[in-house]
């Protein structure tokens, strides 16, 4: 059996007028994450930790945002994307984690939703998906609520 993990990372600017969507779930905040597509900032880790696993770039190849067919696209159908193109090449995901950074909105209470949203996408038990969420003691653009972080690790077999 072959075992490799991947790492993501990626961060998104806090702007008025925009929907706020981590994890595949919108949570009521003033502000929304700005990017081309609904800017989901944890499903856009995990795409990059699951596509490091398994050595096929990073969204930003697959899924450029000079594109207009990826403007405002749903996050989680990037994901579904991203777990058929590591499918077709044999891996099977094992188990994920993902940390998102901000000060704000209080991201615990949605916790359960985001692993039931992402452990349906692909394809794993809840119990394999692992989301936490951590301030910067309002050090840096996150504790400054100018934007949102995330980190993700995967581990994938074949």
């Amino acid at each position: 059996m072959r075992i490799h993990t991947g790492l993501g990372y990626d961060v998104h600017r806090l702007v008025e007028g925009r929907e706020l969507w981590l994890c595949g779930v919108r949570l009521e905040h003033t502000r929304g994450l700005l990017g081309h597509s609904d800017a989901d900032v944890a499903i856009h880790a995990l795409c990059d930790a699951l596509l490091g696993a398994a050595a096929l770039g990073d969204i930003g190849h697959l899924f450029p945002d000079n594109d207009p067919q990826y403007k405002g696209i749903d996050s989680k159908i990037l994901l579904r994307e991203v777990v058929r193109r590591i499918g077709s090449e044999g891996w099977t995901v094992q188990n994920v984690d993902v940390t998102i950074t901000a000060q704000a909105p209080k991201i615990a209470p949605h916790i359960p939703q985001m692993r039931e949203t992402l452990a349906a996408i692909l394809g794993i038990p809840t119990a394999d998906v692992s989301v936490k969420a951590t301030t910067t003691e309002r050090l840096g653009f996150e504790g400054r609520k100018e934007g949102i972080s995330a980190l993700a690790t995967a581990l994938l077999t074949q």
